[in-house]
């Protein structure tokens, strides 16, 4: 142990002198540099506003829900605290009249019935072809039994048959769907089959 002792502060005494001829040694020029970074500027650039115009849009109904279906039918109001004979007198102020609502097929009484129907142009390149093929429409009849709107829902072969199922249909007439013996706009769908025979 003693002999451990006296190597450590041996070491220790050398370190110290090594060390103070270290911070003799003459000291080194220090060159400097620096760079600048030069930025450029760039030229502005004008900003042209562009004048819209505006556009008279009629109003659209809106689209029915795909795959939705009757799912809404069993939405809970929470109206178990007004059950005191009066609830069927809450029914038109709650839901309001019928008038400008738009429902689907599946939740009205009566659903729409084609009355007359326009014939449909085969496209001449699948008749040419001889592809057969459907189209899903989903149709907006209004009160009175017109079309308003038409949207594909589905379609095959693709693309084929749409264009001519869609222009067939807005002259269909319907008998006009009714929900609590009042007639309403509705979206029904419309399978249309395209087959040459």
């Amino acid at each position: 142990m003693l002999f451990g002792l006296i190597l450590v502060f041996g070491l220790i005494l050398w370190m110290n002198r090594y060390m103070g001829q270290v911070e003799k040694a003459p000291a080194q020029e220090v060159t400097e540099i620096s760079m600048a970074n030069q930025i450029k500027q760039e030229p502005k650039k004008e900003i042209k506003k562009v004048e819209q115009k505006k556009q008279v849009t009629r109003p659209q109904a809106p689209a029915p829900f795909k795959g939705l279906d009757t799912a809404l039918s069993g939405i809970d109001l929470g109206l178990l605290g007004l059950d005191d004979g009066k609830v069927g007198d809450l029914d038109d102020s709650l839901i309001g009249k019928t008038a400008n609502t738009v429902m689907t097929a599946d939740l009205v009484d009566v659903p729409p019935k084609p009355i007359s129907r326009g014939a449909f142009k085969y496209p001449s390149s699948a008749k040419k072809n001889g592809i057969k093929g459907y189209v899903v429409l989903s149709v907006l009849v209004e009160t009175d039994g017109s079309v308003n709107q038409v949207q594909v829902l589905e379609s095959n072969p693709s693309g084929v048959f749409d264009a001519a199922a869609l222009q067939g249909i807005r002259s269909w007439q319907f008998e006009p769907a009714k929900y609590k013996g009042e007639i309403v706009k509705v979206w029904a769908k419309q399978k249309i089959r395209f087959d040459l025979s």
